[in-house]
């Protein structure tokens, strides 16, 4: 257990230092693939319907965040 809570520490750690090195084009060209890839996800799988007590928890949820 100790050993992959050091390797996946290690692997944030190299990631983190990989992600330091980039230059900002490759981080921007990254956002816009994703942002593609979200859209064809989008296309592909419709917007899921929403039933009474889903509407119910987002309402309540909804009054939490502060007004404008």
């Amino acid at each position: 257990m100790a050993f992959r809570l050091l390797y996946l520490i290690f692997v944030r750690l190299v990631d983190w230092l990989v992600l330091l090195g980039r230059s900002s084009t490759t981080k921007d060209v990254e956002l816009l693939v994703l942002q593609h890839e979200i859209a064809v996800l989008r296309r592909t799988n419709p917007r899921p319907r929403l039933h009474w007590a889903d509407r119910a928890v987002l309402a309540a949820l909804m009054r939490r965040f502060p007004g404008h």
